[in-house]
């Protein structure tokens, strides 16, 4: 009976483990260091916001692993010798394998800022940056300011969490504006206010210079790389993106860039050993798609994907059209195909934006053919069957403005803005 081993129980590597079990009866082994029992990553932060408990974050109960008979090491790899099919744990303990998935997610990136290893200095992706966050910030009195580092996802959430408990944030954006490597202006623009009439202090084109200490080797505050400015701080927040957890691997024949390389089968340069989610790198990019996607749901597609090759029937990854979602602290965001920041080669976008500057809908569209592309979506919610369908039967974007009420979850919306929205559009086919 064929042994499974699984390094990492974040989404990608428990998925894989439930639907080899699902499929099989072979041997299943889940290798995790940093906590005995999967948990779900982006409830973290309501664990600290008060609204759930951090048990609350465990989908399975703790019985369900023993009786589904999904065995659960508590350790960390330190190499793996792949001629042998042995891992080698840091505490000397040994375990073979007949298949090998790494699924190893994701590290929060550091760029050798001086101070960067500081007391007082985290990330906000482990369950250890969660425990470490309760001590350091648990109200305003012991933290009466946290300086954030880095515009992406996980810092509006951590700005948002600190928030939660009244203290003061400052927020250093790289960027002249709030993730416009990947929002449109407009939506952008949207998102700085938003943030700031959050009472965050953001700070755009604004680059990290050093981390200073006090006498005692705590983190005292922060430089400014364009101004010098000295901000005093108790909590630095380090949420300049994430980089495949893979260091381990690198001494090992498994071949790596960025993440671990793999095919369309997710399979690596090493026969039986495969790598999905966040630590997986793409030879080829797929489509539009990055080689490396950190994302919730992909890293679940390719578990799917895996357990069917594992079990015999072997299945190429194909993700489909792209889509996302986020919350940047009361707007909710969806997108679903593809709107790039600036459109691309004979494309356009249509913008709509309502009144009170918290809702607002991009599309992205071909000029020539007029196909529909992507949507952006803030402050409406849209069902993602509708646009899936759209994007595989290649709508126009007329078809598309024309039959929005289809994909909207709340119908109230669209009796007060979709004749709006339908004005502007044909306000703005007009002006072109």
């Amino acid at each position: 009976m064929d042994h499974v081993v699984i390094i990492g129980n974040g989404i990608s590597g428990v998925t894989a483990a439930r639907y080899i079990r699902k499929l099989s009866n072979k041997q299943i082994t889940i290798i995790s260091a940093e906590s005995d029992y999967f948990f779900s990553r982006t409830a973290l932060m309501y664990v600290y916001m008060g609204h759930m408990k951090f048990e609350h974050t465990q989908p399975y109960e703790n019985w369900f692993w023993k009786k589904n008979k999904i065995d659960l090491v508590n350790g960390f790899v330190k190499t793996i010798d792949t001629d042998h099919k042995t891992l080698v744990f840091e505490n000397g303990n040994t375990l073979n394998y007949d298949k090998l998935i790494i699924a190893t997610g994701s590290k929060p990136n550091k760029f050798g800022w001086p101070g960067q290893d500081l007391n007082g200095v985290l990330g906000m992706y482990h369950k250890q940056d969660l425990e470490n966050l309760e001590k350091l910030a648990p109200n305003n009195k012991l933290c009466k300011r946290a300086v954030i580092i880095g515009g992406g996802l996980i810092g509006i959430e951590l700005a948002e969490m600190l928030s939660s408990r009244q203290i003061p944030v400052t927020f250093l954006v790289r960027e002249s504006s709030f993730w416009n490597g990947v929002l449109p202006e407009d939506e952008s623009t949207m998102i700085n206010e938003h943030i700031k009439s959050h009472h965050v202090d953001l700070r755009l084109s604004s680059n990290l210079k050093e981390i200073i200490s006090d006498e005692n080797g705590r983190l005292k505050s922060i430089i400014i790389e364009e101004t010098s400015e000295e901000i005093p701080c108790d909590l630095v927040g380090l949420t300049a993106g994430v980089s495949p957890n893979i260091e381990f691997i690198t001494s090992s024949k498994i071949e790596t860039n960025r993440g671990v390389l793999v095919n369309r089968y997710l399979e690596t340069n090493i026969p039986d050993v495969y790598a999905i989610g966040d630590c997986a790198e793409q030879r080829e990019a797929i489509g539009n798609r990055k080689p490396i996607e950190a994302v919730w749901y992909t890293g679940r597609m390719m578990a799917e994907v895996i357990a069917q090759t594992i079990c015999g029937n072997k299945m190429i990854y194909n993700p489909g059209h792209w889509f996302n979602s986020a919350k940047f602290f009361d707007i909710e965001y969806q997108t679903y195909g593809w709107v790039f920041a600036k459109p691309k080669e004979n494309h356009a976008h249509f913008h709509w934006k309502h009144a009170d500057n918290t809702k607002c809908i991009t599309i992205e569209y071909n000029t020539i053919t007029n196909e529909f592309i992507g949507i952006n979506t803030f402050g409406i919610r849209m069902r993602h069957e509708t646009f899936d369908t759209w994007l595989t039967e290649k709508r126009t974007i007329d078809f598309v403005i024309n039959h929005l009420s289809d994909a909207n979850f709340d119908p109230e919306f669209y009796k007060r803005f979709e004749n709006d929205i339908l004005a502007t559009y044909k306000n703005q086919l007009q002006n072109v």
